[in-house]
């Protein structure tokens, strides 16, 4: 690393946990200007003392300064309120996706300018070329996927210092240090942060989802009957009733304006053709095959991808079970992370 290089100023997102602590322990090795924020998203009772507590801990023993940043008007603006209007609407929402393009990647961007840094980091498993992101080498972690949508001109700032890791190693360094051994020893954060039990918990605080509506099936006949269609994803197979069934019943669609679900077989659950919206790419192709994954834990499928200015209609080359409308569908060429959109 050059001397230049040595005088940048990074800022990093710092959570109490252990990867954010590694990472800016790593980045201080490395010679750059380090300041951390940690950044109040949402108010869960008793979260933000604790959480703060372990960031301000590690920003004393990696030797930086911790800038506190109340973000939570922001965060119920564009991903609270959101998350809970998708599941009105039937939609299973990603709020992952939205935080990291409108807070983390973008209101954190923000302060990064306020203060004069040249780069934002965050504790997330995945790499980048400056033009692309790239999956992280630990397979089992990367968390590409959750950073389809943040703004490509932000692309050449970033750095993720664990992109090349294993998890299993950054516990291990964490325990071997003296002082952070309680970080190796801390569980793994929840998916969704301000999900302490369920979906239907939090959302329970906002909108009657106990509302008992009728089952079809797919020629529009009553055949049983749910618990209330917020408590329902695309491919459930269990919580309501089928008169009848001989063979295990999935959610096929979900209907809020009448309170209904309809469900069917397996075999309907198969998926040839998706449409999606909101497209966000990292290059200018519009016409190309790739492989897209229509969600976090699913395999890459290959697939022809026509896209139409903002929106885009994806050929799928062997079919996909249980595609939920409001989920994002990201484009992987090999490694390369080249965009996605929101399925409608």
């Amino acid at each position: 690393m050059t001397e230049a290089m040595k005088k940048k100023k990074v800022l990093i997102g710092m959570s109490g946990g252990v990867d954010s602590t590694v990472s800016t322990m790593l980045l201080k090795e490395q010679g750059y200007d380090v300041e951390g924020v940690y950044m109040k998203l949402h108010a869960k009772p008793g979260y933000h003392e604790i959480h703060l507590a372990r960031a301000q801990k590690a920003a004393d023993f990696v030797g930086v300064k911790l800038h506190v940043l109340d973000l939570q008007e922001q965060f119920d603006a564009k991903v609270f309120k959101p998350f809970i209007e998708t599941y009105k609407e039937g939609r299973t929402p990603n709020p992952c996706a939205l935080c990291n393009r409108n807070i983390k990647f973008g209101e954190m961007v923000k302060f990064a300018d306020s203060i004069g840094a040249d780069y934002v980091a965050t504790g997330h498993y995945l790499r980048h070329d400056g033009h692309y992101l790239i999956q992280a080498e630990d397979d089992t972690k990367d968390q590409s996927y959750f950073l389809f949508y943040i703004d490509r001109n932000v692309l050449p700032r970033l750095i993720f210092p664990l992109g090349e890791s294993k998890k299993s190693d950054v516990k291990a360094l964490a325990a071997s240090i003296k002082g952070l051994e309680s970080f190796a020893e801390q569980p793994e954060s929840s998916e969704i942060c301000f999900v302490e039990t369920t979906y239907t918990d939090v959302l329970k605080n906002y909108v009657n989802v106990d509302q008992d509506g009728e089952v079809l099936d797919t020629e529009g006949n009553v055949v049983g009957t749910h618990k209330g269609y917020m408590h329902y994803t695309i491919g459930k197979r269990k919580g309501f009733t089928v008169k009848g069934a001989l063979e295990p019943h999935y959610v096929l669609e979900i209907r809020p304006a009448k309170n209904q679900i309809v469900v069917g077989t397996r075999e309907k659950l198969e998926c040839r053709r998706v449409t999606i919206g909101h497209i966000n790419m990292f290059d200018d192709r519009t016409s190309f095959d790739t492989t897209v994954k229509l969600r976090y834990r699913s395999e890459a499928v290959p697939c022809h991808v026509e896209i139409d200015g903002d929106r885009a209609t994806i050929d799928l080359k062997e079919p996909v079970l249980g595609v939920a409308r409001g989920q994002a569908a990201v484009f992987y060429d090999g490694d390369l992370l080249i965009g996605g959109g929101w399925i409608e």
